[in-house]
């Protein structure tokens, strides 16, 4: 099923996880921390059915983005994707706010007048992402794994971003919470693989089956209906960029 967020590049074997994605012939997202990544993986991401890779500048890897940036710039034209990008001011990350926020308005700008998907890292910053976003105009983003207050959904979709939704949010009682708050036609599917793990193991690219169930249960509808929906959602993003 459809996959807005993970990482191939980070299963110990990805290129077998990458044919694995194309064959099973779901829309997967793959997302990259830096371009140097990025630039690494884009030969295996060629001729893909379904499968595409994202640019990435991840907050948690800010020691990196002075050097990495123009290899952001140069590789900007080769994706409509872009991601795993945004604030984390976790005890994480809360020592490089400074450059994160610096990179990622660098970002905002760049992109700000082109046709992209940004998959957005928020934890602990949703507000100044979302401020950020709306600063400079940004159209098309997917906030992945949300986890801010359910207080700030209205507003997050007011201004037509979009929530993608995993199985680990589906297991604590906050996501439950998250997951109640937005509306049917904003909501995608992820995984986060492999950071999340199902029966003991990494969770595959594209399992996402958890959530399918965890909406029909919500909606009271049947789970095709659930799939038709979040399918029809993420098209309706994807005509944004065409």
């Amino acid at each position: 099923m459809l996959d807005t967020h993970c990482h191939i590049d980070l299963y110990p074997k990805p290129e077998l996880i990458l044919n694995e994605c194309d064959r099973n012939g779901f829309p997967i997202l793959s997302m990259t921390n830096l371009p140097s990544h990025f630039e690494k993986g884009f030969p295996f991401f060629q001729n893909r059915s379904k499968v595409r890779q994202a640019l990435g500048m991840h907050p948690l890897h800010a020691e990196h983005h002075k050097k990495e940036f123009p290899k952001f710039i140069s590789n900007l034209g080769k994706t409509s994707y872009i991601g795993e990008v945004g604030l984390d001011f976790s005890k994480d990350g809360i020592h490089t706010k400074d450059t994160q926020l610096q990179t990622f308005e660098n970002i905002l700008d760049i992109i700000a007048a082109k046709k992209k998907i940004l998959s957005i890292h928020s934890r602990l910053a949703e507000r100044q992402v979302l401020d950020l976003l709306k600063k400079y105009k940004i159209e098309n983003a997917i906030f992945h794994w949300y986890s801010g207050s359910p207080n700030l959904i209205d507003e997050i979709v007011e201004h037509g971003y979009y929530f993608s939704v995993n199985p680990a949010m589906t297991k604590s009682i906050s996501g439950k919470k998250i997951i109640s708050k937005i509306p049917r036609n904003f909501i995608l599917t992820e995984t986060d693989g492999p950071f999340i793990s199902e029966n003991h193991l990494p969770i595959r690219p594209g399992q996402v089956q958890a959530v399918i169930t965890f909406l029909a249960t919500e909606w009271n509808i049947n789970e095709g209906y659930v799939a038709q929906t979040v399918v029809s959602n993420f098209n309706s993003l994807l005509a944004q960029i065409k």
